[in-house]
């Protein structure tokens, strides 16, 4: 069976991450780990860890019940603000064969303007499946 780490916040509900999902799921069995790191929204100037952590969690719940209404075997957590001591974190209690990290586009993405898929790779030795919303659900969230 292979073990997925999934990465994501603003962008977990978006149908370019299911769709991957839906993809490793035609491959084989598969079991998916949802991290939400608690990021601090970017709209809001001031925030509380637990405003943070509390968004992360309501995304979490609706990203679980999605992926288990197509047949994924999932579970997931709210990590740490920081996206690599998230993956980190969950790292330490959990073995993976590869991570799925959604982020915004180009532009857009914190999280590529950091070269986050490149370092989670390098930090990780583990395969990255990178995928990135598309313009219109990155303005909705």
């Amino acid at each position: 069976m292979r073990r997925y780490l999934v990465v994501a916040n603003q962008t977990l509900g978006g149908e370019h991450l299911m769709s991957k999902v839906r993809e490793c799921m035609a491959a084989g069995p598969s079991r998916f780990h949802i991290v939400v790191p608690a990021s601090q929204p970017p709209e809001h100037m001031t925030h509380t860890e637990g405003q943070a952590r509390a968004l992360a969690g309501r995304r979490l719940e609706v990203a679980l019940e999605r992926f288990r209404a197509i047949g994924a075997d999932v579970q997931g957590e709210v990590g740490d603000g920081n996206p690599v001591e998230a993956i980190s974190d969950t790292m330490r209690l959990h073995a993976f064969d590869e991570v799925i990290l959604s982020t915004l586009p180009p532009g857009v993405s914190r999280w590529i303007h950091q070269d986050l898929p490149h370092r989670v790779e390098r930090l990780f030795d583990l395969p990255v499946i990178h995928v990135i919303a598309d313009k219109e659900a990155a303005a909705a969230s």
